[in-house]
């Protein structure tokens, strides 16, 4: 399957601007516009803002005590929570897949030395949240 790298087309990079939208504006009402994987967008966007408190609990607990979250660049914080909750919620997708999609999508925020970094972070989250859990 070859995936395009058109930031628009990009379904991470979608779930990022909405959920960064969101976490900067609460007020900020989130449309969705026609696209391939809207469904998929949605639920992922809506999921990781309900369960918020739930991620960031995570992601403090399985990253270890060097590991300070609020210290973090929103908009890492942001891509952190968006995959953890796709790690967490949704099992059907393979982990390298999730890592992959989102280091793909981060590229169009952040840098080539974050994007090492998450990368080891969310290779770390993966490894103890599904060994938890199966």
């Amino acid at each position: 399957m070859k995936t395009s790298f058109s930031p628009k087309n990009n379904p991470r990079v979608i779930i990022i601007q909405k959920l960064y939208g969101k976490f900067i504006n609460n007020e900020e009402k989130i449309d969705y516009p026609k696209h391939r994987f809207k469904k998929f967008i949605k639920d992922i966007v809506s999921g990781t803002i309900e369960r918020n408190e739930i991620l960031i609990e995570e992601l403090n607990k399985n990253l270890g005590d060097e590991f300070n979250f609020k210290n973090l660049d929103k908009l890492f914080q942001i891509i952190l929570k968006s995959a953890t909750y796709e790690i967490l919620y949704k099992p059907n997708i393979s982990i390298n897949i999730i890592i992959k999609e989102y280091l793909n999508a981060s590229n169009f925020f952040i840098d080539n030395s974050q994007t090492k970094y998450l990368n080891a972070l969310l290779d770390n989250i993966a490894k103890k949240i599904r060994l938890s859990n199966a």
